[in-house]
């Protein structure tokens, strides 16, 4: 029997190492903010520092306001770039969170101190230090009316259209910016991907070919293959994801909460998988195996990892889950070449025993497919009402086919002998014994009293008497 080694259920086997490496991207390519707003970030359309990207988080963090970053900060002596970066967003958020009428964002300079503060209704929202102004290159007044201005912007509301086409544009701009800075993890991940899928292709083959000269069954050699495969893939997902930055903490811990819910939600179906690869390394029964399991019996067709196929004896398909396979009881009729087989044979008290085990036994003698070794056996079994019945084993074919066939045969073969022999076997005989006989009766021999009635005599009675 040919099974194809390149199955619809392989190619899904196939995308899933894909499906991984896919989500870590997307965990890798996402900015900080998104984890930190609803809204997604979309950057500001004029980047005024040359400095590094702001995912890095050492030198520069957003200024967010509604979910946009509208500039950038450095690190004080006191806080760090993110630390300060969020206490301005508290304080910007808290203000366009109430109700109360929004002014200007103002600057107020603090000559003694040379710094600047921007004052948004008399409450300051940062302070413009000497360090920000030799980050970014401009005087302290000037750097502090630029974001002024920057900020007057963003907390006056657009109108929608406008607000769309900024979110748009800005996210468009933040991705090819993303893309470029990037590109070399990107092209380093795909040589990493493309070396996995040669060393893969190559490791399924060598674990198929080692397997086909060490297992002996072909549904295990294909089963190893796969092991091999993907074991292959989910390191070549590894490295690749390493490449391009992934934080490997957050990703596990992101795996660890959602396999919860896809545990709960797909328990039959892992199940099902699990069973699956149990069955082929047990290996209780192969293809073409005659087994019981549970109410089906049948020949074995296809061992599956989700579900093992039997072909019934009245040319049925019957597909059972692996799980219940596994935990049905299983028979397996053909796990030995040889089947012993029984039979009962009813003789009459009267007869020899002894010659009727010898008739028997030439009687068995006769049919060639009747196994020699271990030789045939005659008991007797019991002494019935009527018979003495003998219990007649011999071994056969243990394929379903060849064991009713040869069971028939050595059936009709000890009945002729017998006839022949002269040995009765009867059927079974009842013996009615009454307790209490009835009253016999005399029937009167007056004429008048006895009726012919189409050829039979009817006994009539006068009134009022019985029998």
């Amino acid at each position: 029997m040919k099974t194809r080694p390149h199955s619809y259920r392989s190619k899904y086997l196939r995308r899933f190492p894909v499906l991984i490496l896919v989500s870590g991207l997307f965990f890798a390519a996402v900015p900080v903010g998104i984890a930190q707003n609803e809204v997604p970030l979309v950057p500001a359309t004029e980047n005024p520092t040359p400095a590094s990207n702001q995912n890095d988080g050492l030198y520069f963090a957003d200024v967010l306001v509604r979910g946009r970053p509208i500039f950038q900060i450095g690190s004080v002596s006191e806080l760090t770039a993110r630390q300060r970066a969020q206490i301005i967003n508290r304080r910007v958020n808290t203000m366009l969170a109430q109700s109360e009428q929004l002014g200007q964002v103002v600057v107020k300079p603090d000559n003694p101190r040379q710094v600047a503060t921007l004052r948004l209704n008399n409450r300051v929202l940062m302070t413009v230090t000497q360090q920000d102004a030799q980050d970014f290159g401009l005087s302290v007044e000037a750097l502090a009316d630029r974001w002024a201005n920057q900020l007057n912007e963003a907390i006056e509301k657009p109108p929608l259209a406008i607000d769309v086409g900024q979110r748009m544009y800005g996210t468009v701009q933040q991705l090819a910016r993303d893309t470029i800075g990037n590109l070399p993890s990107f092209l380093g991940a795909i040589v990493v991907l493309v070396v996995t899928w040669g060393v893969a292709r190559v490791m399924r083959f060598v674990a198929f070919r080692w397997a086909q000269r060490t297992e002996g069954d072909h549904n295990t050699e294909i089963l190893i293959g796969r092991l091999g495969y993907g074991g292959v893939w989910v390191l070549g997902c590894v490295v690749a994801l390493g490449v391009l930055g992934l934080d490997f903490g957050a990703l596990l811990g992101a795996l660890g909460l959602t396999s919860v819910a896809i545990g709960f939600s797909l328990k039959d179906v892992l199940s099902n998988y699990i069973s699956g690869v149990i069955l082929l390394a047990a290996r209780p029964f192969g293809i073409n195996d005659q087994v019981v399991i549970g109410d089906y019996e049948g020949t074995i067709t296809q061992i599956d990892l989700r579900a093992t196929t039997i072909r019934t004896y009245d040319g049925r398909l019957v597909y059972i889950p692996n799980q219940e396979v596994f935990e049905a009881s299983i028979i397996n009729n053909t796990a030995s070449p040889r089947r012993r087989s029984e039979i009962l044979v009813g003789i009459d008290y009267d007869a020899d025993i002894t010659a009727a085990k010898r008739v028997i036994k030439n009687a068995i003698e006769t049919v060639q497919e009747v196994e020699k070794d271990p030789p045939p056996e005659i008991l007797v079994r019991e002494l019935a009402a009527s018979t003495v019945n003998l219990e007649v084993r011999f071994w056969v074919d243990s394929r379903r086919a060849g064991f009713l066939a040869m069971t028939s045969k050595v059936t009709q073969e000890i009945k002729e002998a017998l006839q022949q022999a002269g040995i009765e076997m009867p059927t079974d005989i009842y013996t009615l014994v009454f307790r209490n006989p009835p009253i016999q009766t005399q029937i009167p021999t007056d004429a008048d009293q006895v009726e012919q009635v189409d050829g039979n005599s009817r006994l009539v009675l006068p009134r009022n008497e019985s029998v």
